[in-house]
Order: structure tokens, then sequence, then C-alpha cells
């Protein structure tokens, strides 16, 4: 049998099919107007509450979107995303009456400027890190960072400074600091305008190392330098501070503290807890020339150091290494004095460690400002010793371990305190970014969206 005669009865069956199709549904009875139109009510609502629910929850959409390579994040990328986004495990921190609904918009800058560095996993555990560290808690920070930078009382540049280190000692080295920094202001102005509104008086950076907004390690060079101008106008947060008057302080500016990992005191903690035993009575462990003088021809620690190892390395009542130790937290929790004298700045992360740690810190740097002074009594809870009197530091400690040692580490071991020197990437109430944020609260008169005049 021929294939067209197989499709005849097939093609008739069909047409009889439809007719019968066609006839029976005209006797049907017909359909009420609520029944007929079902399907597109039913869709019309299900359309409209899921654009409801859309526009209830989702926040305003940045200016400029993440960039990816392909479909997946570059490795940088994926650190400093995966690192700021377990939200879900952290408690939700409301943004606190006192705050007055201060609100922070975060410029999202080429990955040149910032995630590119955390391919080094120095970059975000060393001691100018908080650098990484504040920018990671203000991400976090839901209810005080905002999307839209017309709200915003100041903004955050997040430029990495400090991540490039020396390929011939291993240290941080901040030369390229001014032309970065140049080149981000640069490109802010270009995609942005509220950098030329207010002349960068609203906007917040980062100068974490030495000399602060000065950008270099040496004292002289330093003040010879000078801070940039194109930075005179913003607020510097910075680890360098002094009680008098200094160029590279010569600017609006929040001190805050050098990072030390919260996880690493965790951990210190976990296996030696602050009432441990304490059976070291005053440690030090870090570099401590023979021969400060270096090639610069600047003596190192004002010789400070030097005479510490020459007059105590062998008495009993001194711990002094000079040589590194992994594991130097450990003899911090097993000390009752901390030497924290000056280096080539004053500052020092022996501040925070000790604090941190349980031990009395014992401050030898003239004239050294120390940060967040209304939320920690330094006071109360270190000793400071003039560098000229270094001489005389067995029987000033001997002295204060026979008086009121135990008032001084009962104020010290106050959770609070230690809070309030560590950096979270989950911001933490009391902790040291939210310290900062009581700093930035206090300079809300230099916020343009809070200035302006209504118009008539």
């Amino acid at each position: 049998m021929m294939a067209s005669e197989l499709q005849k009865p097939i093609k008739k069956n069909r047409g009889f099919y439809v007719k019968m199709r066609i006839l029976h549904k005209g006797r049907q009875p017909e359909k009420s107007l609520f029944l007929r139109y079902y399907p597109w009510i039913l869709w019309f609502s299900f359309t409209l509450y899921f654009l409801i629910s859309f526009f209830i929850t989702n926040k305003p959409i940045p200016l400029s979107k993440p960039r990816a390579s392909g479909s997946k994040l570059s490795l940088p990328s994926r650190v400093l995303f995966e690192s700021v986004n377990k939200t879900s495990q952290q408690p939700y921190l409301k943004n606190p009456a006192m705050f007055k609904d201060l609100k922070i918009f975060i410029y999202e800058l080429p990955s040149e400027y910032n995630e590119n560095w955390l391919s080094n996993k120095r970059c975000s555990n060393h001691l100018f890190a908080s650098e990484v560290a504040i920018h990671r808690a203000l991400l976090n920070a839901d209810d005080f960072r905002t999307f839209d930078p017309n709200e915003a009382d100041f903004f955050f540049v997040p430029v990495y400074v400090s991540c490039n280190f020396s390929t011939v000692n291993g240290f941080p080295t901040i030369v390229h600091a001014r032309s970065l920094l140049f080149s981000a202001i640069q490109f802010i102005t270009k995609n942005y305008p509220f950098w030329n509104r207010s002349q960068g008086f609203d906007h917040i950076f980062v100068a974490s190392h030495d000399y602060g907004a000065c950008f270099h390690a040496m004292e002289d060079r330093a003040i010879d330098k000078g801070i940039p101008e194109f930075l005179m106008n913003s607020i510097l947060l910075q680890t360098f501070g002094v009680n008098y008057k200094h160029p590279c302080q010569d600017v609006e500016n929040v001190l805050i503290p050098p990072y030390i990992s919260p996880e690493s005191i965790r951990k210190t903690l976990e296996k030696a807890p602050l009432t441990g035993n304490r059976d070291i009575m005053v440690f030090f462990r870090g570099k401590m020339e023979v021969n400060p003088k270096n090639v610069s021809g600047k003596f190192y620690s004002k010789r400070v150091r030097t005479e510490i190892w020459r007059r105590y390395k062998g008495d009993r009542r001194f711990y002094l290494q000079r040589h590194r130790f992994t594991g130097y937290q450990s003899e911090i929790t097993r000390s009752v004095f901390c030497l924290c004298p000056l280096g080539w700045a004053p500052w020092s992360p022996r501040l925070v460690e000790s604090v941190a740690l349980g031990c009395v810190p014992v401050i030898i740097a003239d004239g050294i400002r120390l940060p967040f002074s209304s939320a920690v009594k330094w006071s109360e809870i270190s000793l400071t010793v003039a560098e000229r009197e270094v001489g005389k530091l067995g029987q000033i400690l001997e002295h204060v371990a026979a008086t009121n040692l135990s008032t001084i580490q009962k104020n010290l071991w106050d959770p609070g305190v230690r809070r309030a020197l560590l950096f979270n990437d989950h911001m933490q109430r009391g902790d040291a970014t939210w310290q900062i944020l009581t700093s930035l609260y206090k300079k809300l008169n230099r916020s343009y969206r809070r200035s302006r005049v209504p118009s008539q």
C-alpha cells in the first residue's frame, strides 16, 4: 500500500473529529464571565504580588555594578566577597538612636585599588590591615551603609595602600600610596558628583601606617612630604597620633588602633585565660638593636629599645627576646607587664595585643596620643614611662606590683576594653569600627546632606 493512500483516511477522520468537537462544544452551556476570565485574573494577581514584594524587600541598586570575569569572580574578589557575606551567622546590628541614622556610602572602585591586593593573605592580617577590616565591616553594616549616595552623610573610599610588600625584605612599602590615592580620587570625580560638591570634605580614607596621612615610614621624610594637598579637606582614619602639633596629623582625623586579628586573640585566650598563671613579670619580644643607628643615619626607637636591652638583658625579672616567634601571644598571656616602646613611630601593635591578652601595657613613647580615649580609660589600664626614665623601669614596675596592680588588672580585664580595640569583619556593638562611627557622628557638621539649606 502506498503512503498517499495511508494518509487519506487519517485526514478524513481528523476532519470528522474536529467537526464533532465543534458541534459538541456548541451544545455546551455558556460559561460564566468569572470562569471565562479566571486564568487572566489569576495571572494578574500573581504578577502584582511579586512586583510589590520586590519593591518592598529590595534596596536601591548601586550606581555601578560589580565586575566579574566571565561567570566567576576572580580570586581576590571571591576572598573579599566570601568574607563579607556571612551575615546570616551574625546578629543584626541596628543603627541606634545615638547615631541619628548615620549613613555611609561606600564607593565601588575598580579592583586594582583594593580587591586585587587580597591575593596576598598578609594584606588582611598584618598590623596595617585596619584598612581592609574597616572596609569589610562597613560593607556588612546594613543599617549604617546606604546604597543611595544622596542620603549619605559620609563617603568611604576603600583604597588599600599598605598591602604592597617589598620583595627585598618582605615589609610593607607605601611608595605608591600617593599616586594610588590620587588616581582613586580622579576615578570618583569622573564617575560621581559628590567629591566636587564638597571638595572631599565628607570623604573618608584610611591611613594605617607609621606616619598616617604623610604616607612615609620615616618621620623626617614624612614631615618633608607632608599630607598630600588633595587629601587636606578629607577625614583620615589613622594610627599615628601625638598630643602636640605635628604636620602629619594636621588634617581632620580619627585616631584608630593598629590591626590585630580577633581570631588569633580568641584562640590564644582559649588556651590561656586572662586570669591564668602569669609567671613572667616583664615581657618584650621584638627588635632591640645593639647599635640602633641604621644606614639612614637615624636611631631606631630613639635608642630606647637598645637601652632596655643593655640594662635588663641579665635581669631575671625581665623576659627579653630579640628574635621572632610565631607563638609569642602565648608569652603575653604569661606576663604581668608588657613593654610597648616606640619603634620608628610612637605607636605599636603591642598596645592592642597586651590589652587584649590581659598584660598591663607599659607605654614608652613620649607624647603619644592613644585611640578611643572616651571608651578606653588608658590611665586606668596601663602605665606610662618617659623615655628618659627607662633606666628606672625595674623599680617603677616593682612599686606598681606592690601597690595597685590588682586594680589595674581588674580594669584591664573588662571585656569592653578589649572589644573597643579589635576590628571585626562583622561590626559588633562597642568594637573598633563602632568607635569610629561614634567619632564620625561627632563630625556630622561635615555632612553635606545635613548642612544643606532647603530651597525657598
